[in-house]
């Protein structure tokens, strides 16, 4: 095996790697996995502080 093969072949599998990360990421299984990631800065999950502060 030379280098071109063997850089054509390397070439090769990383295009289909490519390929399948791109079908992946395109999912319609991964919809709304990937929504619920895009909202996590938005979403206001701080505890009620205000609750505690009145406490003596």
């Amino acid at each position: 095996m030379d280098l071109v093969t063997f850089r054509s072949a390397v070439l090769v599998i990383l295009f289909i790697t490519f390929c399948v990360m791109v079908f992946w990421a395109w999912s319609p299984k991964r919809k709304q996995e990937f929504e619920e990631a895009a909202n996590l800065a938005v979403e206001d999950d701080l505890p009620n502080t205000e609750s505690e502060e009145t406490q003596p």
